[in-house]
């Protein structure tokens, strides 16, 4: 892997959230700590200005500046030398698929001030067919204009109309003659902009914007253009051309209009600097051969959890589940139930606007083009196809004739036939083509991730961003090809288990994973849960997940379970959308949900008996994982307090603050975070002596999981034996199932875990 000659090569990088507290100062504080673990690339959550109060950073609303919040470029600069100094890089989160749609952002403001003449108007995807939709206002429009004072006042660009507590930008001279006492002269002065204000709920279903999924005020951006490109991209190629920085990661590379054309552009700009992209692939699907590192490495937490699980087991929760529930069909149906209610709701807008231009590309009756286009998207099996217009790739033409092929029956075959050959075709239009592309992965993350996973409820370990709970268990021949084909064709990807994204935890993903090892602890603990006041009044389904939710979430001595478990069921709920929705919350349909996790949290601040032994397998399985992951190829990523013991549900959850200080100087308080700690630093160390051993070298595995698995690295005579027994023969101490042989090499001393300064 090619990177920074100042720098080691690239061992292991730790994600740290910024904002919420913490900044560049925080950052550079914990220099010390991350040296000592092994650590030598921070790999920082966007850094660019963002919105206010942005409690994530990818609203960003300057791309061209350093958000001051978090200290502003010297804070930035000081931070990077600091790091190099210690031998870590630093590696960026890039967003070049969108920005804050917000009054100040300062390009939009600019459109909205100027529209089509604004020299920002073409760095946004926006329809020019009408005044771009403003869908803000707290109640219809009519009513606003006619109940609401407004009053102009100057701005620091120009005149600026105050109305419901937003202040918007008005076109050049066209506040002259209007007077606030009179609703005709307002209606008037808003028609006359280059935007129309429309109520947040109602307008859902029109935009005049492309989207961020289905996130109204994110607008997407058109990297696509160079001139945006430049701009958008001006600060970070500043910043690696100062040597500040170590690697890049793309946020989100499925949304850009041709991402194979933007990570070519990227890379000519960038030299030989990593960079990593956010691409989620789905089943079989390998990486284009695109000039990256790899992805950021969802697929070998989806393979790591599929070998840990037991086959046996699962069938019997899942048996247990159906009779329980009587849940009826897969995760595919499933999913294809929740693309349906998103394409009716949330995407309404995005099927109307590929309707519109199939309907004019074809001729065709614009309902027939309708019920085409949603079939078409139903169908779709991944996140997107990758046709730019060139000449296109196989594996894409045989995808979209077996999309149609599946789409066949609910829709008619000619109308069918002719809206697919709009993307795939002789007769594709470019529009259609990339807007289809664009729709298929918002639609495959809201529906899969954000929907299907918060009903199909069977096991929750395998509900996981970049998952398919119908996929088969790997037995370790299976994983063996897998990690065989990793080190052939992805060695220098990012191997990650718990991110900013994920649903769970990576110690809380194993807590579930454990009830396919013991199945009658399971059974035992869901009946204890039917005997809880209240049990009664949540739906069967919802009380699985909640049951198991609590087995993730639980640690001891904590008095804040109660809270963030109820937080964490109300976003299920929302997200299911099957009794409530975050559009349209139904807080007294959830109230009796929520009251059900609290007082599981309560009433089980000690677990019962049943929920110890999970507890016990599951911090077996999170030493194997561990140990496992840490063989692969590729660039560990620890993501901030992984090194401890990690039982975060979905964001905000997966974001709460992490207390360093403590890590530092007293390390985890936990059995098992202080078990993985020391396995972390051990196998980095190994990881920075023998780079060649676990990027190339040969990889074997054997055993099973009731008798033991075994997997063994090897290069030049140099061995490396990870040696894993079943969960029944380990002590019940984290760790103690584990052991690392290594053969034809030293191992390096360990550096202090606190190094001075």
């Amino acid at each position: 892997m090619s990177d920074d000659p100042s720098l080691p090569p690239a061992t292991a990088s730790y994600r740290l959230q910024l904002r919420n507290g913490v900044g560049f100062a925080e950052a550079e504080a914990i220099l010390p700590y991350l040296s000592g673990l092994g650590i030598d690339r921070l790999f920082l959550s966007p850094i660019q200005t963002a919105r206010d109060g942005s409690t994530h950073g990818y609203d960003i609303a300057d791309p061209t500046q350093i958000d001051p919040v978090l200290g502003g470029r010297e804070g930035f600069s000081r931070l990077a030398a600091a790091a190099k100094a210690r031998g870590i890089g630093l590696i960026l989160d890039i967003v070049p698929n969108h920005m804050a749609f917000d009054l100040n952002t300062p390009w939009l403001a600019d459109v909205l001030r100027h529209g089509q003449d604004s020299r920002y108007a073409r760095h946004f995807d926006i329809d020019w067919s009408d005044a771009l939709r403003l869908p803000i206002l707290a109640a219809p429009h009519d009513e606003v204009l006619e109940s609401t004072e407004a009053e102009v006042v100057a701005g620091p660009d120009g005149p600026v109309l105050r109305l419901e507590g937003l202040e918007l930008p008005l076109a050049p001279g066209s506040e002259e003659g209007f007077r606030a006492d009179r609703a005709g002269a307002l209606q008037a002065l808003v028609e006359a902009q280059p935007w129309a204000l429309r109520h947040w709920k109602t307008e859902r279903r029109r935009l005049s914007h492309r989207r961020f999924f289905n996130v109204t005020d994110l607008i997407g951006v058109r990297v696509e253009d160079p001139q945006v490109f430049d701009d958008t991209h001006a600060l970070i190629f500043e910043l690696v051309a100062a040597g500040e920085v170590a690697g890049l990661r793309v946020d989100h590379i499925d949304g850009l209009a041709d991402p194979a054309a933007y990570l070519r552009a990227l890379r000519a700009r960038v030299g030989d600097l990593p960079v990593w992209v956010e691409k989620i692939l789905t089943g079989d699907e390998a990486l284009r051969d695109w000039p990256v590192q790899g992805t950021t490495g969802y697929e070998a937490a989806r393979a790591l959890a599929r070998l840990l699980t037991d086959a046996g087991g699962l069938a019997r929760i899942e048996a247990a589940w159906r009779r329980a529930t009587g849940y009826e069909g897969d995760f595919a149906a499933t999913l294809a139930r929740a693309k349906r209610v998103m394409l009716d709701g949330d995407l309404a807008a995005e099927v109307a606007a590929l309707t519109g231009m199939a309907a004019t590309a074809t001729g065709l009756p614009a309902e027939q083009v309708k019920a085409a286009v949603r079939a078409l998207l139903i169908a779709f099996p991944r996140y997107r196809t990758y046709f730019d217009g060139g000449a296109p790739h196989p594996e894409d033409r045989v995808l979209m004739i077996e999309t149609e092929a599946r789409a066949t029956g609910h829709a008619d075959a000619g109308v069918l036939a002719a809206v697919a050959r709009l993307v795939a075709g002789p007769q594709d239009d470019p529009m259609f083509r990339t807007r289809f592309q664009q729709v298929t992965g918002a639609l495959t993350a809201k529906s899969h991730e954000d929907t299907a996973e918060f009903r199909f409820n069977r096991c929750l370990a395998h509900n996981e961003v970049g998952a398919d709970p119908d996929e088969p268990v790997l037995t370790p021949a299976e994983f063996q090809h897998w990690f065989r084909d990793r080190i052939a064709h992805a060695p220098d990807a990012m191997v990650l288990t718990s991110s900013h994204d994920t649903k769970r935890a990576e110690d809380a993903r194993m807590r579930l994973v454990a009830m396919t090892h013991d199945p009658v602890a399971f059974a035992e603990l869901w009946q204890a849960a039917q005997d809880l006041p209240g049990a009664a009044d949540v739906p069967v389904n919802m009380r699985w997940y909640a049951v198991q939710s609590w087995l993730a979430i639980w640690e001891p001595d904590r008095d804040d379970l109660a809270d963030r478990l109820a937080a964490h069921l109300q976003k299920a709920l929302r997200e299911a959308k099957e009794i409530t929705t975050h559009a349209e919350p139904d807080e007294a349909a959830e109230a009796p949900v929520l009251a059900f996790g609290r007082r599981m949290a309560d009433r089980w601040a000690r677990p019962p008996a049943p929920a110890d032994r999970l507890i016990a397998v599951g911090a077996h399985l999170s030493m194997a994982h561990l140990a496992l992951r840490l063989m692969l190829p590729g660039l560990p990523d620890i993501y901030q307090g992984g090194e401890d013991a990690a039982f975060h549900l979905t964001d905000p959850d997966n974001r709460l603050p992490v207390d360093f200080a403590r890590l530092a100087e007293e390390g985890p308080a936990s059995e098992l975070g202080r078990a993985k700690t020391a396995l972390i630093r051990r196998m980095l160390a190994l990881r920075a002596a023998e780079p060649r051993l676990f990027r190339s070298g040969e990889a074997a595995m054997g055993g099973s999981l009731a008798e033991g698995l075994w997997l063994e690295r090897s290069l030049g005579g140099r061995r490396l034996r990870l040696q894993i027994a079943p969960p029944a023969r380990s002590d019940g101490r984290p760790g103690a199932g584990l052991e690392i042989a290594a053969t034809g090499m030293v191992e390096p001393s360990l550096r202090p875990a606190v190094p001075t300064t």
